[in-house]
Parts: structure tokens; C-alpha cells; sequence
């Protein structure tokens, strides 16, 4: 059963497979093998479920990316009814249930199979044509007879609408759809639906259940049965063994559940295919086996060939085992490195991993967080290149380059072991290109979260930020936001004529604040220019950095800073247009009269000019 355990686990992985139908591929082998699948509750499921509770029930829509868990919903909900699991199983992408209230339920577990091809119009396919009429006339009628779950990508589904032939029954649920998706709404007045949009969810919930599901699953149980030779499968020296164990402990699951958590801060989702695939490329991958995924029969040959080290969790977390080309094609991936662990670093941990072994001073921090780890940290293989990289240095250019591709991995190791209160000690976020990681989580984020405020002095450096921008010079005011534009347009790189200032302190309704969006739950940085009138920017964690280091360093390389340098323009452009606006309605506004304030800088501080221009 373990060897059956572990060729179904690694469905779940980077293999090649059919997308297109991964859940269903997965229920099959898991029968097949009588093999229990990795599953577990959707936060959505009590929403869902509650739709299908009263007497009149309205049709429902689930939407979201590929692999947010649509069809595990539409399947869980069939079930609950009493549909057949005979006809789930087929690979038909619509099925009908009559319901005991006497309406009928229509299945469109897949909205992509089952809506005509590119190319083909709803015409062609009458049948379908006339369901999806149906469906629109349902959502407008009080209690219809027909009632739809529709699964389907938020694409697909206003494809699909557009493709229909315009009338105004179909026009107005095209502008229904419309609201929901872009207001994020799960229902409006006057339209009989439930709307859910899976990919609003919390990545980092989603892997908690999921890494939860993962461990526990009873296929670990009979791998540990089978008490296993040190160097056969999961026995003692088994990086698949080593791999599970290390992804139990707290801390591995804490710094993974915060990459996720930042990614959500970003508006990077990720749906439970790409939680799962991470799961089982963190326990299986490496390099040199099959599809670089282990299976049973490749650990032997492994740890006889001494490349354990190459199997390391720490390194597969972030597709560390796989082509760069497969790795940059897998979303999670794709995300997680992003981050560039591994390849950012600070002077401690470089000397930590480099000298460690020999530096009496670090040598017990060594031997704790590297020299015990002999699978992944002091390996043979690892001692072996750092010697030689100390006494030959850039000689032997090929030597030095694989122990530099070694030290990424013992840079991504170390993020993952440096103890919870030790993390400001090793400076753990300069381990990643987003320095402040660690405090906008903990200072902003949990703070917002448990109902108090952003200390003054993270605001202060924001705004501190904002006017290095906004002005082009290196201002080090954070008392004060500045409004300036160069007199030509607003977005100018040198922006020396002064317009107002909005007070970061709350002066007569003025102020500046960092505040959780009760309805997006992201992070709003707010500028007040009374008590009625505000303008927002989204404070995700990479306008959060980019601000942080701009007031902090002065500038950021291009690469990083050029997409948020034009948004944080563009929201300066929203500023001035909303200080023109509430100063026509100041009593005593002149339009005749134009008086222009040029600013000067003076280590730091800025001083205007007044000059007044008639018109």
C-alpha cells in the first residue's frame, strides 16, 4: 500500500497530466487503488451548502482560476442531494437532479466543456442555447422550475454570456454577472442568484487545511509500517521520510503559511491544485529522479549515489528541483520566487554559512542550525565545496559555481530553520527582495486584524515615502503630505510647484491613515481631506516596500520600481484631482487668480516660494 500511497501522491505533483480534468482524474485513481484522496473542507462549503437548505432554491454560480476546488463543490453538493455517483462519474459536464420541492437542479460542473467551442456559435447547438436562455430567465423569476450550479473560470463565464445572442433578457444578466464580479458581490437585489467567486479566498487558509489534510493522511501510516532498512524507502536516511517529517514541524509550516499570506496581501491567489502540487514537489521532488518526482524505486538509488541533498524540502518548496522552464510555467512557483529566497542575504548569514565551522565565535549557532542537519545543512557534499571554495575562492570557476547554487539552497534552509524569536536577530526578511515582509505582516496586517492601529511612525515613513515621489526630491518631511505637480502635468519625475499639504496628524479633518478594507480585506493607505472626503490606495506588501525603501534609500533599481512608481503617480493624480474639487467648493475660491508656490529644498525640508499670476 505505501508503494500505491506514493504513485498517487505524485498525481498531485508537477507531472504532465490532463488539467482539464484533474479532480475527476484524481477520484478515479483514488477508487481504482482504494486509495482515500487528500481532502478536506472548503471554506466556502457552509455557503454553498447553506443555498441548497430552503424550501425555493436560487440557481448558483462558483467561479474562480482552475483548481479552486468548482467541481470538489459541485460534486459535494450532487452528493448531499442524493445524485448518483454512477453519473457523476461520467465525464458528461452536465447532469440534472430533481429535487423533492419539485424544481430541477442542472448541473454545469464544467461551463468550458460543455459551452460550444471557439468557433462555433450557441445556434449550432440549439439544446444549449435554449438551457442557457432558461438560466437567464431563472435568475429573474421569483420561483422558477429550473434552478443552475454552474462551475466555470470567470473568463469562460462572461465569454460564454457575450457569445449569446443580445436581447434584453440576456443583456441584463450579462450586466448582473458583470456587478458581481467586479463589486466581488455574492448577491444583489432583484436577481435570484448566489454568486461565488473562489478565488476571493485566503491562499493561506487554503493551505492550512490543506497541509493539515496532507500529514494526516493514513498513506503516511503505512509507509512508517513497513520499518524500513536505513537505506531503503523510508527508512532513516529517506529524503522522502526526512522531507515529511521536516514539514510537520511548526516552523516550516508557519514561514510556508506566511509566503502564502504575503501572496494574498499581493493579490496573488493561489487555488488548492497549486496548495497540493506545492505539498507533494516539497516531500517528492528531486532533481535526478523521474519527472524529478520521486517515486518508491528511485530513493535506493539515490542515497547510494550519496545525492540525498538534492531532495531537500527547503529547496523544492520554491520548484528548486525542477527545469527552469517547468518552474517558471507553475503558478506557485512562479510566485514563491518572486520573493528571490535564496538569492537575497545579509553579511551574518553568508559569514554563518561560509566560515561558520571554523569561527569559534558562530560556531554554536553553526552547529545548531547547519552542522546538525546532516541531511540538508553539513552534508559531506556540502563540507567538501565550501573547503574548497575558501582555500581556491574564483580559481576553479566551475567548483565555485556549484557551491554558489549549494549556498542558495543553505540560504533557503536557513529560512526555514531560524527559530520564531530569533528572526529579528538574523534579520530573516533580508533573506528576501521584500525587507519589510516581516513587519507588514506582524506591525500592519495582524495589528488591522485584531482591531488596534499602525504606530505613527510606519505611517510617518509612508507618507515620508510618498513625498520623495510625489516631489522628486529628497524630502524628509513625514508630518505632512505634499501635493505638487511641475506646472505641465501632475506625473513629472521633478514636481517643484507646491499646492497644498494634507496633515498626516488629524487637524480639522485632515489626516492620513492605514486601515484594513472591511470589504476587499487588503490594506488601505488613506488621505482625509475632511471627514466626507478620502482617497485610497491599496497598500499591498510591494507598494509597501517600494515606499519603505524610497524613504529609507532614496530610490529602488528599475526592475523593482517602475510599475509602482507609476502607480504611486497615478494615485498622486487622484489627490490633486480630488484637492481641486473640494477647493471649488471653499467658500472664497478665486478662478481669476493663479498663485503658484515653488518649493526649494534645504537638507531635507521644503521651503515655498509664493508667486501670483493673474489670469
Amino acid at each position: 500500500m505505501a508503494k500505491k500511497w506514493i504513485n498517487f501522491l505524485r498525481k498531485y505533483g508537477p507531472i504532465p497530466r490532463n488539467d482539464n480534468m484533474f479532480d475527476e482524474t484524481i477520484q478515479r485513481s483514488a477508487k481504482r487503488n482504494k486509495i482515500k484522496p487528500i481532502i478536506f473542507k472548503h471554506p466556502f462549503h457552509e455557503d454553498v451548502f447553506d443555498c441548497f437548505k430552503s424550501d425555493s432554491i436560487r440557481s448558483v454560480i462558483l467561479t474562480g482560476t482552475a483548481g479552486d476546488g468548482k467541481t470538489h463543490l459541485c460534486r459535494e453538493v450532487w452528493k448531499e442531494l442524493g445524485g448518483d455517483d454512477e453519473l457523476w462519474a461520467s465525464d458528461d459536464p452536465y447532469l440534472k437532479l430533481s429535487l423533492p420541492n419539485s424544481q430541477t437542479l442542472h448541473f454545469i460542473r464544467d461551463l468550458s466543456g460543455w459551452a460550444p467551442p471557439q468557433g462555433m456559435s450557441w445556434s449550432d447547438v440549439p439544446h444549449k442555447e435554449t438551457l442557457m436562455q432558461t438560466f437567464c430567465q431563472s435568475i429573474f423569476t421569483d420561483s422558477p422550475t429550473d434552478v443552475f450550479m454552474i462551475a466555470g473560470n470567470d473568463g469562460q463565464l462572461v465569454e460564454a454570456l457575450r457569445r449569446l445572442e443580445t436581447t434584453d433578457l440576456i443583456s441584463n444578466t450579462r450586466d448582473a454577472i458583470e456587478e458581481l464580479l467586479v463589486d466581488d458581490l455574492q448577491s444583489i437585489a432583484g436577481v435570484n442568484l448566489h454568486f461565488f467567486n473562489l478565488s476571493r479566498g485566503s491562499s493561506a487558509e487554503l493551505f492550512d487545511r490543506a497541509v493539515k489534510a496532507f500529514i494526516d493522511h493514513p498513506g503516511w501510516i503505512e509507509c512508517y509500517d513497513l520499518n524500513a532498512e536505513p537505506d531503503a524507502f523510508f527508512g532513516e536516511k529517506c529524503p522522502v521520510r526526512h522531507n515529511y517529517e521536516l514539514l510537520k514541524t511548526n516552523v516550516v509550516q508557519q514561514r510556508i503559511h506566511m509566503l502564502f499570506e504575503l501572496c494574498d496581501y499581493n493579490n496573488l491567489h493561489l487555488p488548492i491544485r497549486q496548495i497540493l502540487l506545492l505539498l507533494t514537489n516539497a516531500v517528492l521532488g528531486h532533481p535526478d529522479a523521474h519527472d524529478r518526482v520521486m517515486r518508491v524505486i528511485d530513493v535506493p538509488k539515490l542515497i547510494a549515489a550519496g545525492e540525498i541533498a538534492k531532495g531537500s524540502l527547503y529547496n523544492n518548496i520554491f520548484g528548486g528541483n525542477l527545469s527552469n522552464r517547468r518552474k517558471s510555467s507553475i503558478t506557485v512557483f512562479n510566485y514563491f520566487n518572486r520573493f528571490q529566497i535564496g538569492y537575497e542575504t545579509n553579511n551574518r548569514i553568508d559569514n554563518l554559512l561560509i566560515f561558520g565551522a571554523d569561527d569559534d565565535f558562530v560556531k554554536t549557532e553553526y552547529d545548531k542550525l547547519i552542522g546538525s542537519d546532516t541531511f540538508y545543512g553539513a552534508s559531506a557534499t556540502y563540507q567538501r565545496a565550501r573547503k574548497q571554495y575558501i582555500e581556491a575562492g574564483d580559481e576553479d570557476e566551475d567548483a565555485a559555481n556549484a557551491f554558489l547554487e549549494m549556498l542558495v539552497r543553505q540560504r533557503r534552509g536557513l529560512f526555514f530553520k531560524v527559530p520564531v524569536d530569533q528572526e529579528k536577530e538574523f534579520k530573516l526578511w533580508q533573506l528576501t527582495v521584500f525587507k519589510h515582509a516581516g513587519e507588514y505582516i506582524s506591525d500592519i496586517c495582524e495589528v488591522l486584524e485584531s482591531g488596534g492601529g499602525v504606530d505613527r511612525r510606519i505611517v510617518g515613513r509612508i507618507v515620508k515615502g510618498l513625498n520623495r515621489v510625489f516631489t522628486g526630491m529628497l524630502v524628509d518631511d513625514e508630518r505632512q503630505l505634499y501635493l505638487t505637480t511641475s506646472g505641465s502635468h501632475s506625473q513629472a519625475k521633478i514636481s517643484r510647484i507646491y499646492l497644498d499639504y494634507i496633515s498626516v496628524q488629524p487637524n480639522k479633518g485632515e489626516r492620513v491613515t492605514i486601515e484594513r478594507n472591511s470589504r476587499t480585506h487588503g490594506i488601505d493607505l488613506r488621505v482625509h481631506f475632511s471627514q466626507d472626503e478620502e482617497v485610497l490606495l491599496e497598500l499591498n506588501l510591494i507598494r509597501f516596500e517600494f515606499l519603505s525603501r524610497v524613504a529609507s534609500e532614496g530610490a529602488l533599481p528599475t526592475s523593482f520600481s517602475k510599475e509602482c512608481y507609476e502607480d504611486i503617480q497615478a494615485f498622486k493624480s487622484r489627490l490633486i484631482a480630488k484637492y481641486a474639487e473640494v477647493q471649488k467648493d471653499e467658500e472664497g475660491y478665486d478662478d481669476d487668480c493663479v498663485e503658484l508656490k515653488i518649493l526649494n529644498s534645504d537638507n531635507g525640508k521644503l521651503e515655498p516660494r509664493t508667486i501670483t499670476i493673474k489670469r
